[in-house]
């Protein structure tokens, strides 16, 4: 848990030398990593693969993007409804999809999702602005905000903290602290009576059943929380960004955290958020390589090979990028089943055998003496 703290406070340090210490990326790091770690109690604990959770995602925006319009640009009573407002809509599809498992519980959270999509981009307008997306305004009353004397002048708002701007180095903190929370939160759910009882449903939910115990408020409230933990990143996107858009609440999204989680490593802690760290990363970075960018860095080259060295590389970045993150997910389901994190796992094992410590399994396996 130190080195995880450790590791956020010092993100912009850390990952300066890769391009990716600045404070747009950082935020979406810290954002994409708290969905994904709510996914993973899902996914994770319990097996069950929802295909829904954007919509989520996009209600935590939306309730976020209201709350600065009624009440204050403040984020945390936008924060706290969200993650309620998300809660709530989490447990009436929740206790729906549950019914079914398995694929059919993937398809009935994916249906429900563009259900959502499609009312927030034309059947709820009124509420969220179809396509154009909800916005903030001059107009808006934020009664808080008017009873403290705020006066935004003739500029729009952004979200503060007591003073202090959502945006920035500021907004990254912000974002990171709550990652830390949401991090520890899901460490105690993992080593909780509750968490070993989500992966017995995981492990063999029929056999569960067949002891007398009802499993189905135990997922239930697993995908609860899940469905908050969306709330809260959603919430977040409006913070550091006040616009919510029906597109957050897009099927891609919901397949984004999945590939978050799986490339990661599911069921693990640190797997999902290092998997939201690659993806976001590949979208911000290699996307950002042009024609310009690959002649500069071919230059070195004859013109012959340096122009079929930027058509061959220009395939894989840019537009193209998805097809590099394509490739590295097969290579990583093909080889490291368990996600980055069997990576790691294989690197410190290796070190350890390297180091003399191979004898520390034959201690776990030892009889233990009778109480």
């Amino acid at each position: 848990m130190l080195v995880f703290i450790a590791a956020v406070l010092a993100g912009p340090v850390i990952l300066e030398p890769v391009g990716a210490g600045y404070p747009d990326l950082l935020q979406k790091f810290a954002i994409y990593g708290i969905f994904a770690l709510g996914f993973n109690i899902l996914l994770g604990l319990t097996g069950y693969l929802s295909f829904g959770h954007a919509a989520f995602l996009g209600v935590g925006s939306y309730t976020t993007v209201w709350t600065f319009k009624l009440l204050s640009m403040n984020p945390l009573p936008a924060l706290v409804f969200s993650i309620l407002a998300a809660g709530l809509f989490s447990l009436l599809i929740g206790w729906i999809s549950l019914r079914r498992t398995g694929i059919y519980f993937s398809i009935l959270t994916l249906a429900f999702a563009q259900m959502c999509y499609n009312l927030a981009y034309s059947v709820l307008t009124p509420i969220t602005n179809g396509e154009t997306g909800l916005q903030l305004s001059q107009s808006d009353p934020r009664v808080l905000d008017t009873a403290f004397g705020r006066d935004y002048g003739a500029v729009l708002p952004a979200s503060d903290l007591f003073g202090i701007e959502m945006t920035g180095y500021p907004g990254f903190y912000f974002c990171g602290v709550l990652l830390i929370i949401c991090f520890y939160i899901a460490l105690r759910i993992f080593r909780s009576p509750f968490g070993l009882m989500l992966l017995g449903v995981k492990s063999n939910q029929n056999r569960m059943n067949y002891t007398g115990l009802n499993t189905r408020p135990y997922a239930l409230a697993a995908f609860v929380i899940s469905g908050m933990y969306a709330g809260l990143a959603g919430g977040l996107l409006a913070v550091t960004d006040p616009l919510a858009g029906a597109e957050r609440m897009q099927w891609t999204a919901s397949g984004e955290v999945v590939l978050m989680t799986i490339l990661g490593g599911a069921g693990t802690l640190l797997g999902p958020v290092i998997g939201a760290g690659v993806i976001k990363y590949a979208e911000n970075i290699f996307s950002a390589f042009n024609e310009g960018t690959l002649q500069s860095a071919f230059s070195f080259l004859p013109e012959p090979l340096q122009h079929i060295a930027v058509s061959i590389t220009g395939l894989f970045v840019g537009e193209g990028w998805h097809l590099t993150l394509g490739m590295l997910f097969m290579v990583i389901v093909i080889f490291l089943p368990g996600g980055l994190m069997e990576g790691v796992n294989r690197i410190i094992n290796l070190f350890r055998r390297s180091s003399g410590g191979g004898g520390e399994g034959t201690a776990e396996t030892a009889p233990q003496p009778a109480e």
